[in-house]
């Protein structure tokens, strides 16, 4: 992960990667291919394969550095399936075209591409430690503690910078004429000036909210055009999903009724977009109870619960339990990715303890959510007011680019049990 706005290691620079890349997973396979070839075979689908490396190649990286800028996200650990995702998508095209292509070429080009942005990130992680300059005024005066870096306290205007990556500060208090000069100075200089609370941001995933109108376009809605194609690509694929797993679904549903006694299929209120309650799908992961005394007691789940059951904590750790809501996605209620809803007694609850805890609705809310991958399962207000400063980052940057992850991280999670009660 590199913090936006910081200087990257040498070895994570554009140049290199691209440079790299290029050489090694697409120049270096057409030459041997081409030193290879036999007297009777075409070199057509060589020069085309050629070129579906090199395309391959600037997706895969384009895909790694977006994904790598957000926290918590080292990158070594996203080549293999940016690099997946690009060179399948090649291949896909060449299938579903009838282009003739060169599996060896394509084949050695993959290969080399991984090498090298393995090394790559490899080197780059041993220089991965940041040091970053600190102005102490304003909210700047306590230095959050964040894995990863050093803060240097700057004394004064005068202070040494060399070595640094960054220089933070509070630009939102009046600072000593001296100390703005040189700040300019530094940004001239082309040393990074960042403001603590986007460089926090950028480093934690969470966003204390202070101004309902804080978020990348000073709007209280996130971008309207990626939430309307977003509607779209998950109507769309609940719908093939929903086709394709049917068969699974039923299976699962037959074995939680043999498991113990009760429905299939638990049905909770909760509240979604913009505040409306909804009916929620889930496969019953506990035994049926008598209708209970404390309903806000009954709606959290806490660990290792005596309600769930054998089959419930097998479903509850690989997420299948969450697939039924893929009726909810399908009714428009829900999305793929988003902040998970919560049930209604405990929305209230924590509506009335906690600000801004409605804004947390200006999205769809989400089978997978980036507090629920970062963070886990919560049920506690202080625990939720934690939750929220994630789930407010995930709003703060909207975008496809933080779906692609979260849904990377959900399939580890998937095969962790991460956050799973």
């Amino acid at each position: 992960m590199v913090a936006v706005g910081i200087h990257r290691s040498p070895w994570q620079r554009l140049r290199t990667q691209m440079a790299g890349c290029l050489l090694f997973g697409a120049l270096v396979p057409y030459l041997i291919r081409i030193a290879t070839l036999g007297p009777l075979e075409a070199i057509g689908p060589v020069h085309e394969t050629f070129l579906g490396a090199v395309v391959a190649n600037l997706l895969g990286i384009w895909l790694l550095r977006n994904v790598s800028t957000y926290p918590g996200v080292e990158a070594s650990g996203y080549v293999l399936p940016a690099m997946s995702l690009s060179y399948g998508a090649v291949l896909l095209v060449f299938l579903l075209a009838r282009f003739d292509y060169s599996r060896l070429t394509l084949s050695l080009a993959f290969a080399g591409s991984l090498t090298w942005l393995f090394f790559t990130q490899g080197r780059a992680q041993r220089e991965q430690r940041l040091r970053i300059g600190l102005l102490t005024f304003g909210s700047a005066k306590e230095r959050p503690e964040v894995e990863g870096i050093t803060w240097v306290p700057l004394s004064s205007p005068t202070a040494d910078v060399s070595g640094l990556n960054a220089v933070a500060a509070d630009l939102r208090v009046d600072l000593p004429e001296a100390w703005e000069r040189r700040l300019a100075e530094y940004a001239l200089d082309g040393m990074p000036v960042l403001h603590i609370k986007h460089l926090f941001e950028s480093l934690s995933g969470r966003v204390e909210l202070e101004h309902l109108s804080e978020n990348n376009f000073g709007s209280l809605a996130p971008v309207s055009a990626w939430m309307t194609v977003k509607h779209l690509i998950d109507w769309v694929a609940a719908l093939v999903a929903g086709f394709l797993l049917l068969p699974f679904l039923l299976a699962v549903a037959v074995a939680v009724k043999l498991s113990s006694p009760g429905p299939a299929l638990f049905r909770q209120t909760r509240i979604g977009y913009r505040g409306r309650p909804f009916q929620v799908y889930k496969f019953r992961t506990m035994t049926v109870a008598d209708d209970p005394t404390d309903a806000r007691a009954a709606a959290m789940t806490r660990d290792a619960d005596a309600r769930v059951t054998k089959l419930g904590r097998f479903l509850r750790y690989t997420r299948i339990d969450e697939l039924p809501q893929i009726i909810n996605v399908l009714r428009g209620e829900m999305s793929w990715i988003g902040p998970r809803p919560e049930a209604e007694v405990l929305s209230r609850w924590y509506q009335a303890e906690i600000p801004f805890y409605l804004y947390r609705h200006i999205v769809r809310p989400g089978i997978a959510g980036w507090a629920q991958v970062v963070q886990g399962h919560v049920a506690e207000v202080e625990e939720v007011r934690s939750k929220l400063h994630y789930d407010f980052y995930y709003i703060k940057n909207y975008s496809p680019w933080i779906d692609l992850l979260i849904v990377a991280k959900t399939i580890r999670t998937m095969l962790t049990g991460h956050g799973a009660r």
